[in-house]
This record gives C-alpha cells, structure tokens and sequence, in this order.
C-alpha cells in the first residue's frame, strides 16, 4: 500500500475539436485508436453501440454491433480492445465476448468469433486480452479481484482480494463492496503491466504480472464509500476514475472527484453538472505520481498516443464530442 496526496506538476491543456462528417453519438463513452483507424464506443447507440473512422481525419467508415436480441446483435456494449488486426468486444448482457475482423475494404468489420462466458462469472463489465488463450476480467462476487478465462470462455482460476480496510465487509457483504469497488482495467503485454482504477473512492492497483509485485495506491479521497440497502451498495463518496490506459511507461487516468452529495443538492436545484471528468491523472509503472493535467472539457474515454503526444477524448456534454488535447500544451 501506498498513498499520494499530490502532483509534482500540473499542466493545464486546452483541446482541439475534432470536425465529424456525420452525426451519430448518444453517449459516445469510449475510444480507441490505433494506426489509422479510429473507432469510438456509443454507450446508449440507437441503432449500432460502435463507429469506425479514419484516423487522423476522422472521416465515417462504418458502424457495427447492431442494437438487438438476434444472435449476432448485441443487447449491450461495455468495452472494446485491439487485438493486432481485429478487435474484441464485450456484451454484458449477453455474457458474451466477440472478435470482428476488418473485411478486405477496410472499411467494415466482420464478425469472426464468439466466446459465451462462463455462468460462474458475475457479468462481466471489463476485460482485457492476457495472452492469446486467456482474458482477464474482475470479479464481481467479492471473492477475488480478477477471474482468468480461457479462450472458450471456461474460467481458469480467481486471483487476487479487494485491498479493503473494511473488515466488515470483507466478511459480510462481499457482493456489495464489489460493487463498490467496480474498477476499470487496462493492461500492456509488453511490460507485463495490469491496473484497476476504482469507479468510486481513488485507489489504483497496479499488478506486475511478470515479476508477480503488486502495489496499491491510494489517493486523498480513500477507498470506496458506501452504504448497504437490501444487499446492494449505494455509493455515498466521490465519483472516481472513468478510464485508464496502461502505456509503455506510464499509467493515464482520467478523474473526476465530485463528491455524490454535491451531485445530488445540484439535481434538487434543477442543474445538470457535466458530466465526465476534468482531470487526467499520469503515474508511473510503480505508482508514483508524475503530472496531472487539468482539462478544458469534461471527459470520459481517452487514446493516448505516448510518441506524437497526443490524447484523443470523448466528451458526451458536446455535439462535437471528440477531442484532441497535446500534452505539450501546443
């Protein structure tokens, strides 16, 4: 364990919005990048939950997962990851993973593989490719941090606790101090590197999976606050963490801090707050806190490109929702 309470530095960095030639998003929630194509996850998408551009024009190539109950629709969309040519993407609901491939064009994706997940895993809402047998994804029964699952979708073992001083809990209400300390993960097969980044509260576990350490760290808002009614957690703390990206040597994170009672006393007055996060939080590999930068936008999803640097964001308060930000300031 270990803990921050600041920054040795803060930069302040203004965005360039990126002109779309088509309107498409509800709730565009998350986005990844990589060579020259771009495609961005619509958390609430009316007919199809992902969009394909072109990077770094951002030109509209096509959409897939299509909004349905049909076998090869999908009925939720949480996460997507690039796997060298083709990608994965997870649909809670259906407790299912899905590999497309890009058709010959380029352009339109094609579905290549599903993997129905295990009914001992409690739905699934992250994951991340550990290998090309195994994914990663966090346990939601409180009985251990992550579940490691084959490429048939059969889980393999459970690893890992929730880093929790609440005893109590621990032993009496493990489904809801999982839910509690929901985190969103990213991993880097070249460094071995996996974090989870609560949800709530402002704690960063970081797992070496190559030389087996493990560090926790934990920032000025603590761990996950929340109270129990009818077996489920209700937060009573902060809004946390929304994304985060493992790179070759750092750890970007994106934060938000509003306290739930702030959120709640505003909704009561007939304001809407922004939503999203202002802050992006920069550790390193082990944890220590090396900059943090404050935002012009309230953000939700971010693709950091390390050698240009570059942060591609998406910003669901804005008709025009994808942004770039240059961590040069420029």
């Amino acid at each position: 364990m270990m803990s921050y309470s600041d920054f040795p530095e803060a930069r302040e960095l203004t965005a360039w919005t990126l002109p779309l030639d088509t309107a498409l998003f509800r709730y565009p929630y998350r986005v990844r990048v990589q060579d020259d194509k771009a495609v961005v996850l619509d958390l609430h998408g009316t007919e199809h939950f992902f969009h394909v551009f072109h990077y770094p024009d951002f030109h509209y190539l096509s959409s897939f997962g299509k909004r349905g109950d049909a076998p090869e629709e999908m009925l939720s969309a949480e996460n997507l990851r690039w796997d060298g040519g083709s990608m994965w993407i997870l649909d809670s609901n259906k407790s299912e993973l899905t590999r497309l491939g890009f058709a010959s064009s380029g352009n339109s994706l094609l579905r290549q593989e599903a993997v129905s997940l295990d009914e001992e895993l409690l739905r699934a809402l992250d994951f991340v490719q550990y290998n090309d047998s195994t994914f990663i994804i966090p346990d939601y029964s409180g009985d251990s941090r992550f579940c490691l699952v084959n490429r048939q979708g059969k889980l393999l073992r459970k690893i890992g606790t929730i880093p929790t001083a609440n005893e109590d809990a621990l032993k009496n209400a493990r489904p809801a101090l999982a839910q509690a300390w929901r985190s969103f993960i990213d991993y880097n097969p070249r460094n071995g590197v996996l974090v989870a980044a609560t949800q709530l509260g402002e704690v960063l576990e970081i797992y070496n999976l190559k030389d087996s350490t493990y560090i926790a760290c934990v920032g000025p808002n603590g761990e996950p606050e929340f109270q129990i009614a009818q077996g489920y957690g209700i937060p009573t703390g902060i809004m946390g963490f929304s994304d985060i990206q493992v790179t070759d040597s750092a750890i970007y994170v994106v934060f938000q801090g509003r306290k739930f009672k702030d959120i709640q006393q505003k909704a009561q007055q007939g304001i809407n707050l922004p939503d999203g996060g202002q802050y992006i939080y920069v550790f390193g590999l082990k944890g220590e806190p090396l900059r943090k930068y404050v935002l012009d936008h309230y953000i939700h999803g971010i693709s950091v490109n390390e050698q240009k640097g570059i942060i591609i964001a998406t910003d669901v308060n804005k008709d025009e929702p994808i942004i770039e930000y240059h961590m040069n300031g420029m």
